[in-house]
């Protein structure tokens, strides 16, 4: 078997509202052989599938992600994709995302709002415990909220802002109090927000608590040795009967790509997690391998941070995004014929994508770039204080992947074409997402898209608060995220989420290179990454994103 790659589920087959930090991802990703020209991995293609087979009891797996994740409690932890596959080992999230888009009751009975969206009520499923055996229920959940998720100093506060309180209503169900109308909440519910820990553990465990997780999932948690590896075993006391099916999972953080990728080759991991497009075509051309692949809205993309000099100036943003040939950038990132530009937040297999914001979208223009720099850097009152004609002269920061140098030198060559000094700065990725959180940066390159409703992608993303990595801010865009908020009508979303794209198209905070091709590669041996259900039988989204649901996976010999 050769260079199989499996279909995935698209979540957004409806116009419906749901999921977080920036884009639908709808899916791609097909089983078959190899090829020699990079695949047809364009966002919808479909082709036979490999077939899970029936489930098998036993074995144990090793995964190799891209980067370590910091803490493991909800409240603390940076859960990109490496994390979230972490989480879905040792957290069930109350709500998850459907096959078709709707999110969904997962560890959650249920989950029901008031007439005007401002009260939603939660009930829990009976007997299910947490790894130290305490039980799940409301008291636990308002604990958690209290006194972590809502906490000074918690990741998820500015999240749950307008959340004013949990209450507890009877011992399975709580009841969120909302300050305002949110037709998105369901969403929040799918992230860490939405993952039950153990209170007794967390506050046993004290500032240690982000180090010895204790949640309801299908595994539980048994060490970390940070940098180097974190060890599962199967929770023997899961609420879903006859889950999960693997006995032991290790995931190893393997930062450099072409390492992880040699691990798999060799054996030495199992699966294998990459958001890098050179790797993931070269997964194809593995022996012995599936390649679980999923291209949506999520995209490479450049960051600016505008709460600096110069960057708070309009004319430099546009003068740089100008002069960056999107072509170029996707080959140097091994994309190239795979990885289609990207124009907005959403790919054009979303419903939320608009033809106008496309249209809109500040193509490569070396002249215009030139004359936007020439009338800042020329401008006696240019915002940096510096002597008129003084080049530009500023840091691109990126991980440290082959790939990714070659990115940052072409942005140099591109921003010095127009007479800038740009200095590349490598800096791992961890530390590039804090970085960018503590807006402690000046230009780097990033990805933006996310499986979330438009309101939480854009309210996170270009409002007050921790994960605002650009600083940019709008009255345009509070004013569409209003209606966001407030409406379930798709029509009406959809224009409020165009106008936001004009106004970032317009404005310039991020810029786009292509789409991310995402990948689980792994050995033919594990199955059922894309094929896990919900409690009731409805189909999940499958692996997007580079993501499994780890308790629905097994291994065959």
């Amino acid at each position: 078997m050769r260079g199989h790659r499996r279909p995935m589920r698209g979540p957004w087959k409806q116009a419906v509202a749901s999921v977080g930090l920036v884009g639908v991802l709808l899916g791609s990703a097909a089983c078959g052989g190899g090829d020699d020209e990079g695949g047809d991995a364009e966002a919808g293609a479909v082709s036979e599938s490999v077939e899970a087979g029936d489930p098998v009891e036993g074995g144990e797996i090793v995964v190799g992600l891209e980067a370590e994740t910091n803490s493991w409690l909800p409240s603390e932890g940076t859960f990109n994709q490496p994390g979230l596959n972490v989480a879905y080992a040792i957290y069930d999230p109350l709500m998850q995302r459907s096959e078709d888009g709707p999110v969904e009751p997962y560890l959650a009975e249920s989950l029901t709002p008031n007439d005007d969206l401002t009260e939603w009520t939660l009930k829990l499923r009976p007997d299910v415990q947490f790894h130290d055996g305490t039980p799940l229920n409301a008291e636990a959940l308002k604990t958690v909220f209290d006194t972590y998720l809502k906490a000074p100093g918690s990741r998820l506060s500015a999240q749950l802002a307008e959340v004013t309180s949990l209450d507890v209503v009877d011992d399975l169900t709580v009841s969120y109090k909302l300050a305002q109308t949110n037709a998105a909440f369901p969403d929040i519910l799918v992230g860490a927000a939405g993952w039950p820990f153990s209170p007794t553990a967390a506050a046993a465990a004290g500032p240690d608590a982000g180090a010895n997780p204790v949640g309801t999932g299908p595994f539980t948690f048994v060490s970390w040795q940070r940098d180097s590896n974190l060890v599962v075993q199967k929770n023997e006391n899961y609420w879903q009967e006859g889950k999960p099916y693997l006995d032991k999972i290790t995931f190893r953080p393997i930062p450099d790509e072409d390492t992880r990728l040699s691990s798999l080759r060799s054996g030495d991991i199992d699966v294998m997690q990459s958001l890098r497009q050179s790797t993931v075509i070269k997964a194809r051309e593995l022996d012995g391998v599936n390649n679980f692949e999923h291209l949506g809205s999520n995209a490479g993309a450049l960051t600016l941070n505008v709460s600096r000099a110069p960057f708070d100036d309009i004319r430099v943003r546009q003068a740089l995004v100008y002069a960056v040939d999107q072509e170029g950038l996707i080959e140097v990132l091994g994309g190239s014929g795979v990885t289609p530009p990207q124009t907005q937040f959403w790919s054009p297999d979303s419903p939320w994508y608009s033809e106008r914001v496309a249209e809109a979208y500040p193509a490569f223009d070396p002249e215009k770039a030139q004359e936007l720099y020439d009338d800042y850097v020329n401008d006696p009152e240019r915002s940096d204080g510096k002597p008129v004609g003084t080049p530009l002269s500023f840091t691109f920061q990126c991980p440290p992947d082959p790939s990714l140098n070659e990115l940052s030198q072409l942005y140099q060559a591109l921003w010095g074409n127009l007479g800038a000094e740009v200095e590349l700065q490598q800096t791992e990725q961890a530390a590039w997402i804090q970085d960018m959180i503590a807006r402690d940066y000046d230009t780097g390159c990033t990805r933006v898209g996310a499986d979330r409703d438009p309101y939480l992608v854009f309210d996170d993303a270009f409002t007050e608060g921790p994960l605002n990595m650009t600083a940019f801010q709008s009255p345009e865009i509070d004013e569409q995220l209003e209606i966001l908020r407030t409406t379930t009508d798709v029509d009406a979303r959809k224009a409020a989420v165009e106008e936001i794209g004009l106004v970032l198209n317009e404005n310039v905070p991020n810029a786009f290179s292509g789409g991310t091709l995402t990948v689980l590669a792994t050995d033919e041996s594990v199955r059922n990454l894309d094929g896990w259900t919900f409690p009731d039988g409805t189909m999940g989204n499958g692996a997007n994103a580079s993501t499994a649901m780890w308790g629905h996976v097994w291994r065959v010999e």
